[in-house]
């Protein structure tokens, strides 16, 4: 076999297909916050999950919202993962009631760092990979390994010259 290019296996994602991912993330979500089903906040893990915690937060009309970010690329290497924010202490506790949302689990590092430091917070993916797994608690889809995500905001609409002139 040989090795492939991240575009060869490729996963292109529109923001149509986000935003409704999103949403069916938020639907799965509903209700299943600690004691009463309710969610205290939301924390977008920047920068790739702040569109969906955004669309879960509007869908479970939840008002407080935070970041945490997190660096673990430079471009498509993947690195040690490293707190650059952390989201209010006084908001965060132990993370009880608390739902932290990015678009990917890939290795798992990230969310393995941030779970660290909120072990009771919930954590939510829109998309997982299977070494990633272990550390999410919902996702909506699985994809391999191997498979390179491309989000919305990292490809733009450019003209194609046709195939034949």
């Amino acid at each position: 076999m040989t090795d492939r290019l991240p575009h060869e296996k490729g996963f292109h994602i529109s923001w149509d297909q986000i935003h409704r991912d999103s949403r069916a993330l938020a639907w799965r979500l509903d209700g299943q916050g600690p004691g009463d089903g309710a969610w205290r906040a939301v924390v977008a893990v920047t920068r790739g999950g702040m569109a969906p915690a955004m669309i879960v937060a509007r869908e479970l009309d939840i008002r407080t919202v935070d970041t945490i970010s997190v660096k673990s690329y430079d471009n498509q290497t993947q690195a040690d993962a490293e707190v650059l924010k952390s989201p209010d202490d006084a908001l965060m506790g132990d993370g009880t009631g608390i739902l932290v949302v990015d678009d990917l689990v890939d290795s798992g590092k990230t969310l393995e760092l941030i779970r660290s430091l909120y072990p009771k917070a919930h954590f939510a993916t829109v998309y997982a990979k299977p070494k990633g797994k272990p550390q999410v608690d919902s996702y909506i889809t699985e994809v391999s390994q191997d498979t390179w995500i491309f989000f919305p905001w990292d490809m733009a609409l450019q003209y194609v010259e046709p195939y034949r002139k």
